[in-house]
């Protein structure tokens, strides 16, 4: 981890170098955001929102432009790390049953990229629930603050255009209260750390943990 950090900032120092701007300078100011530090050592499904992934294929394009091609590559592979994260944790559940998931079905809990927000851009859930829906699976999702209209426009968005809609429809089901989650189906997929699904009777379940929020589970990231 600390090899990381310096070959980060060396990174930029190069980009500096490029632009006159003062890696001193810069150095400075990213010690002061607190989240570098303890923060942001929590493992999980994967990172989303608006911010991070835009902001390093920024950081990408320009280092490309400057013709720093090791350095571009450098902080292209933080996303592909990250898309690799999701793209692992959505496998482990399909290969837990034999690869195919036709005819099971898969709670949701969770769809905002991370707790107390209602924003679910580039959520994690986009991603993993996709490759389950591909897998075969019949999908029931939930969160708190996200609407059903919501989660079902980032679907129609984000996922393969080749679903039939019907299909969709047929095996999608969005539930607006936790009383209405089947917490008996074949597999119990948490991708967003709300505090209110610590208090779900998951003792029946399959429970798949990508944030790591619950003690006694069937697979938690990085156990």
């Amino acid at each position: 981890m600390l090899a990381q950090r310096i070959s980060s900032i060396n990174s930029l120092s190069a980009l500096c170098e490029k632009t006159g701007a003062k890696i001193e300078e810069l150095s400075t100011a990213v010690g002061m955001d607190h989240r570098i530090g303890s923060h942001f050592l929590k493992a999980s499904v994967g990172f989303g929102g608006s911010c991070f992934q835009k902001d390093i294929l920024n950081l990408v394009y320009l280092c490309k432009y400057y013709g720093l091609n090791e350095v571009a590559e450098y902080w292209h592979q933080v996303v592909k790390i990250n898309d690799y994260q999701k793209e692992r944790f959505a496998q482990k559940i399909i290969d837990h049953f034999g690869g195919d998931l036709t005819g099971k079905k898969v709670v949701i809990l969770g769809w905002a990229f991370k707790a107390n927000t209602n924003d679910s851009r580039e959520s994690a859930a986009i991603y993993v629930a996709e490759k389950l829906f591909n897998a075969g699976a019949s999908l029931q999702i939930y969160d708190p603050m996200i609407s059903s209209e919501m989660i079902f426009k980032d679907i129609e968005l984000y996922w393969k255009k080749s679903y039939h809609i019907d299909r969709k429809k047929k095996e999608i089901s969005l539930v607006n209260e936790e009383k209405q989650l089947d917490l008996r189906s074949d597999a119990v997929v948490i991708l967003t750390e709300w505090k209110s699904f610590k208090r779900l009777n998951l003792s029946f379940s399959n429970v798949f943990d990508g944030r790591n929020l619950i003690k006694k589970t069937f697979y938690s990231i990085g156990s």
